[in-house]
């Protein structure tokens, strides 16, 4: 079971300076930009320079006199968000205005510079969009949820729907996070948040197919014993047929799609074309930009057109 809820350093939040964490970064830094400028200083205990370089990044943030807040993250103990933002090294700051990263500089500066970004990310300050703050985090849930931090992205995405329920991007991608826990009854549930004239988009159709993708592969048989009867005979078109969706059940979805293109060129019209059917699930499921979605497609293409 997904746990949606997660603590945050928002008591803290109208503080000049708090430490920050992964689970906090939402509404200490996402949210808190949308109203404040953030700065966001990533460090560690045995990083010198940062020891250096964070008093200097307090003074010029207590200068602004409430017009700028600061959040330290250790990334020995909150690697997430350093992660996601590509930081190759420490000390790294961030500056955030309207709940997304607009400026940013590694190792230690001097005064003057310091002085300039805290400045700078002073007069960013602005009545940036609601949309602009939910875009953004929505962009950090899809990475989050790439990188397999389904809870983590499930979080994001359900706090989006707290503030946007009819935002498809959020329903879908937590809908997307169940399906990833094999939780496909809350799936279904949260699809169910989607506005009537949505239940055609392609966000919508994509996690339905996930759904019933993660439904087949379930009832599909052992995998083992499966790929024993298609090496005992290669025509044995139903087990290859269920090999493929066992395949694309245990994460290996390409080697599921090879199995039903092999299944195709041996016989097309087997099953009144299962094989073709079941590919386009997959290739649903997957979205129609995926890299394995548009490779398998040429390869339907010069397989039916040969």
């Amino acid at each position: 079971m997904l746990e949606l809820g997660g603590g945050t350093q928002g008591a803290q939040a109208g503080a000049a300076v708090i430490d920050g964490t992964d689970a906090g970064f939402m509404t200490d830094v996402i949210e808190a930009s949308q109203e404040t400028p953030i700065v966001v200083q990533f460090t560690a205990p045995w990083c010198g320079p940062c020891k250096t370089l964070g008093p200097q990044l307090e003074a010029a943030v207590a200068k602004t006199n409430g017009k700028v807040r600061m959040v330290r993250i250790n990334i020995d103990e909150h690697p997430q968000i350093a992660g996601q933002l590509q930081v190759q090294s420490i000390p790294a700051v961030f500056g955030f205005s309207g709940g997304r990263p607009v400026d940013a500089f590694m190792g230690v500066q001097q005064a003057s510079e310091i002085d300039r970004f805290i400045a700078a990310l002073s007069n960013s300050a602005g009545p940036d969009e609601a949309e602009t703050q939910i875009d953004a985090a929505l962009d950090l849930a899809e990475q989050s949820l790439a990188d397999n931090a389904v809870a983590d992205a499930a979080q994001v995405y359900a706090q989006v729907m707290g503030a946007a329920p009819e935002n498809l991007r959020a329903i879908t991608g937590l809908a997307r996070c169940y399906v990833a826990t094999g939780d496909l009854e809350r799936a279904r549930e949260t699809l169910g948040y989607a506005p009537e004239d949505k239940a055609e988009d392609p966000m919508v159709v994509q996690v339905h197919s996930m759904i019933a993708l993660a439904e087949q592969a379930g009832s599909a048989g052992d995998h083992a014993e499966l790929l024993a009867a298609v090496e005992a005979n290669p025509d044995d078109h139903q087990a290859r047929h269920d090999l493929a969706l066992a395949l694309v059940g245990s994460g290996k979805p390409e080697e599921g799609i090879d199995h039903l293109l092999d299944l195709i060129r041996r016989d097309r019209e087997w099953n009144d074309d299962a094989g073709r059917q079941q590919l386009f699930k997959i290739f649903e499921a997957l979205g129609p930009t995926d890299p394995l979605t548009l490779k398998g497609r040429r390869k339907l293409s010069s397989i039916l057109f040969a």
